[in-house]
């Protein structure tokens, strides 16, 4: 082999090596926090039920080319604007999870068409909410705007509960709910937007599904008989 060659294979092996090195230390969540615009993430995170889910547990797809795509090209376009570019302000971050990573974990979800109120974390319970789950997910599919599972759940892990609402439920229209709500964020940034919305986004008596207006009556996403003396 001429000294060329060699070279070359030392090169790569080299590189090899220090890549096996460099993608555990690179996976864990700390390596994340280490560049300041993904602190208030980490942040939240570790506050989060998911503290024991790493980040690229979530933000990285399964196989090859989510590895590919999600971990080398988006890491190193990370780095790039890290220390060449404008890094984008921590309240205006944009980040998708697929639901398909979600499912992996949360499978069971696809096998209930409601909850049963007895279910029900406190205070939804109180007020009776429930979800189709199945539903969503194929209205979401078929409308293709990237929609799923943390369209409702996006606040889950990089957020805090508001006012002690364990999932995301409409604001404003129940008794408990006596408080008015402003997110901790700069006013119409990504985060703002994002601890603002809730189902009346879809659910304005607006938005039409299969040629039909979403409902926004009560009974919609409530149980007739536990919400008689929550609402307004």
């Amino acid at each position: 082999m001429g000294k060329g060659l060699t070279l070359i294979a030392a090169t790569l092996l080299v590189l090899a090596l220090g890549g096996a090195a460099a993608i555990p230390l690179t996976n864990q969540p700390t390596f994340c926090a280490s560049c300041h615009t993904l602190k208030p993430s980490y942040d939240s995170w570790i506050r989060s039920s998911h503290k024991d889910v790493t980040c690229v547990d979530c933000h990285v797809r399964p196989g090859i080319s989510g590895f590919i795509e999600d971990k080398l090209f988006a890491g190193l376009e990370d780095v790039a604007i890290t220390f060449f570019g404008t890094p984008t302000e921590p309240h205006n971050l944009q980040s998708h999870v697929t639901s398909s990573v979600c499912i992996s974990c949360h499978r069971a979800i696809l096998r209930v068409t409601e909850v049963s109120a007895r279910d029900l974390p406190a205070p939804v319970k109180d007020v009776g909410l429930i979800m189709n789950h199945p539903e969503h997910m194929e209205a979401f599919e078929k409308r293709g705007k990237g929609e799923g599972c943390t369209t409702c759940h996006g606040r889950v892990v990089h957020g805090s509960p508001i006012k002690a609402y364990p999932i995301v439920i409409p604001r404003g229209h129940v008794k408990l709910d006596d408080q008015s709500h402003e997110p901790d964020h700069p006013k119409d940034s990504v985060l703002w937007k994002a601890d603002m919305a809730d189902c009346l986004r879809c659910h304005d008596g607006k938005q039409s599904y299969k040629g039909e207006v979403l409902s926004n009556r009560c009974e919609t996403c409530h149980l007739p008989d536990k919400i008689g003396g929550f609402l307004f």
